[in-house]
C-alpha cells in the first residue's frame, strides 16, 4: 500500500484512500504505487492518467533513463523496438547512479546502462546484458588519413577526444594505450559521447566508438574509420528493479538487441580495406597469432 495512502488513512481520510487503492488496482503494474508521500498528488494523477489510456487505446509509457556515456546513435537503436509497439517514450539522462536512485523509487521503467550496477549499491536492481561491441576509432576524413598506417602505434602522439576517466570505456581505453606503450595526446574529455562525436566531425581530433555502430557513424557524422581495437570491449545493459522483465516494451527492446543489434549488426561492419585491426599489426598482436592463441579482451568482466 502506498505510503501516502497509510497516511491518510492514520489522518481518518478513509474514503479517498479507498478510492486510490481501487486505481491502483486497475493498474496493475503499469504504475508505481510504492511512491514517496510527498508525491503522493502526482502519483494519483499517473493512476487516473494511465486507466484512461488503456481504456482509450492511447500508447502505453515507457519511462527511460539513460546513463549519459552511451552513445546516442546505440541508444535510439536499442528503443526503436519500443516505438514499433506504439510506446510512448519518456527519456531521461543523467549518471548511473542518480537513475539508480530514480529507478528504486520507481520513477522509471528501465535504465540503459553501459556498466552493471555497481556491488554495494543501496538501489535493488538487477542486470539484463544487451550484448557488447568492440571499439573502433574514428577522425575526420583528412585527419584520418595521416593515422591509418601503422595502426595503432599511430595513436601515439595523435590528437585525441575521449570519455572521462570515470567511464568503463576510458578506463578500458586507458588499459589498451598502456599495454601497447601508446601515449595518445588528450586534446578533450567529454561526458556526452555525441558532444565528443561532434568535436570528432570538426577535425579536432581522433574519437572512439562503437564497432557495431561504424555505419551509422560514418554516415552521420561523416568520418572515416581509422582502425579497430578489437580488444576492448564495451558492454551495454538494461537495468531494471526485477529479476524477471514484465514491461511488454522492455522484452521487445531486450529481445531485438540480442538477435539483431549486437547479435549479426557486428558482423556486418566491416572495415574498409584501409582500416587496421589492433591484432593485425601490433607485434604482440603477431606474436599471438603465431602462437595461436588469444588475450582476454579488456574491458571484459569475465
Amino acid at each position: 500500500m502506498d505510503a501516502g495512502i497509510r497516511a491518510r488513512e492514520d489522518r481518518g481520510e478513509r474514503g479517498l484512500a479507498l478510492r486510490e487503492q481501487r486505481a491502483a488496482r486497475a493498474c496493475g503494474e503499469g504504475v508505481d504505487t510504492n511512491d514517496t508521500t510527498d508525491e503522493a498528488g502526482s502519483l494519483g494523477r499517473e493512476m487516473v492518467d494511465t486507466v484512461k489510456g488503456r481504456s482509450t487505446g492511447q500508447p502505453t509509457r515507457l519511462r527511460v533513463g539513460i546513463v549519459d556515456v552511451v552513445p546516442k546513435l546505440l541508444v535510439r537503436r536499442i528503443l526503436k523496438p519500443a516505438l514499433d509497439l506504439d510506446a510512448r517514450l519518456v527519456c531521461a539522462e543523467d549518471g548511473l547512479d542518480a537513475l539508480l536512485h530514480d529507478l528504486g523509487r520507481h520513477a522509471l521503467d528501465v535504465v540503459v546502462s553501459d556498466a552493471p550496477v555497481p556491488s554495494g549499491s543501496s538501489v535493488r536492481a538487477f542486470n539484463h546484458l544487451l550484448g557488447e561491441s568492440g571499439v573502433s576509432f574514428y577522425a575526420a576524413p583528412a585527419l584520418a588519413a595521416r593515422f591509418v598506417d601503422d595502426f595503432p602505434r599511430s595513436l601515439h602522439g595523435a590528437p585525441m577526444l575521449l570519455p572521462l576517466e570515470s567511464s568503463s570505456l576510458r578506463r578500458s581505453l586507458n588499459a589498451f594505450f598502456d599495454r601497447l606503450e601508446i601515449v595518445p595526446h588528450v586534446v578533450a574529455e567529454f561526458e556526452d559521447s555525441a558532444l565528443l562525436k561532434v568535436f570528432g566531425a570538426d577535425g579536432v581530433g581522433l574519437f572512439p566508438g562503437s564497432t557495431s555502430m561504424a555505419d551509422s557513424i560514418v554516415q552521420q557524422y561523416r568520418v572515416r574509420r581509422v582502425g579497430d581495437a578489437a580488444e576492448v570491449r564495451e558492454r551495454f545493459y538494461l537495468i531494471t528493479a526485477e529479476r524477471r522483465l514484465k514491461h511488454p516494451a522492455v522484452i521487445a527492446l531486450s529481445d531485438a538487441a540480442r538477435s539483431g543489434l549486437f547479435g549479426s549488426v557486428e558482423r556486418t561492419a566491416t572495415p574498409p580495406r584501409s582500416a587496421r585491426s589492433v591484432g593485425a599489426t601490433s607485434p604482440r598482436g603477431r606474436a599471438r597469432k603465431r602462437r595461436g592463441r588469444r588475450e582476454p579482451g579488456l574491458g571484459s568482466d569475465d
